[in-house]
């Protein structure tokens, strides 16, 4: 029997700044205190999912200012996106 790493986990259960083989570290928040979460490199390909990327797009180009990817909206907001996607 194996075990399932949950589809969303906060940077701070990660040692550090490792982030595993598959999944892809986001700046979700639309003040300047923006919050890190790890996710699954799948969800990239959800059309919920890139419509938070046009949005990130539409805010800052291609020109993140966390040095990463950086979603503008609030963390509630992100957070259901990311649970509809483990229910499915």
């Amino acid at each position: 029997m194996g075990f399932r790493l949950p589809a969303i986990l906060r940077a701070k259960q990660i040692l550090q700044r490792d982030v595993p083989k598959g999944y892809l570290a986001v700046y979700v928040g639309e003040k300047q205190k923006k919050r890190r979460f790890v996710i699954p490199v799948s969800y990239l390909n959800t059309p919920s999912f890139q419509d938070l990327l046009i949005q990130a797009e539409e805010e800052f180009g291609y020109d993140h200012p966390m040095g990463g990817l950086t979603i503008p909206c609030c963390e509630s907001m992100f957070i259901d996106v990311i649970s509809c996607l483990n229910c499915s």
